[in-house]
């Protein structure tokens, strides 16, 4: 979204393909590059709304008849989009943090977890960017932690974000095996700051 008049232009572009945001069009890039979701794919989508990740997975899953599903969680009551999405979607108001990934799991197709996990939590910006990015951080771990359990992370890697998250962590199920399948996709939104910055790949 370079240039001045890209937000612009990707504004009009979703209201015009029937998104409810521009954000999925990253989303839409990242599956055209990476094929994150297959038809049939069970995605867990945290911090859904206002919605356009959650129209963007279900487009992904192919016709109805291929199966799967899609479930955001977020802390505000969102409603599914009438555009792009099927009976395969649903919402749940809740707040990650504080959910038992045994909850979360219960949610799944045959309660069998998640093939995807898609994370595009973030936390009420203040304008600090340090307490901006540490809350960033936490939210991403969380859902590092929902995914894949309990989390260890290279002693190199400099993170002093996450690793001092892990070394706090008030997480209530930390120990806990993940929601993410064998093999599944987790994506991860942070706010970039200089201990994250050029580590996402």
């Amino acid at each position: 979204m370079n240039g001045a008049c890209a937000p612009d232009f990707f504004y009009r572009e979703a209201q015009r393909l029937g998104y409810v945001a521009r954000s999925a069009f990253k989303l839409l890039q990242m599956q055209k590059q990476y094929r994150l979701i297959t038809p049939g794919a069970a995605v867990l989508d945290l911090g859904c709304a206002p919605g356009a990740w959650l129209q963007v997975a279900c487009q992904s899953l192919g016709p109805l008849e291929k199966g799967g599903a899609v479930v955001g969680i977020d802390l505000k009551k969102v409603k599914v989009p009438s555009s792009h999405c099927d009976s395969r979607v649903r919402t749940v108001c809740a707040d990650v943090m504080s959910l038992l990934k045994s909850q979360v799991r219960a949610m799944s197709p045959q309660e069998r977890g998640f093939s995807v996990i898609l994370s595009d939590m973030c936390p009420s910006v203040s304008g600090i960017t340090t307490k901006d990015t540490a809350l960033s951080c936490e939210l991403g771990m969380r859902a590092l932690s929902l995914g894949l359990g309990k989390v260890h992370l290279p002693s190199s890697t400099g993170d002093t974000c996450a690793e001092s998250h892990l070394e706090n962590s008030t997480d209530p199920d930390a120990n806990e095996d993940g929601v993410l399948r064998q093999g599944g996709n987790l994506v991860i939104k942070l706010l970039e700051s200089e201990d994250n910055a050029g580590k996402v790949s």
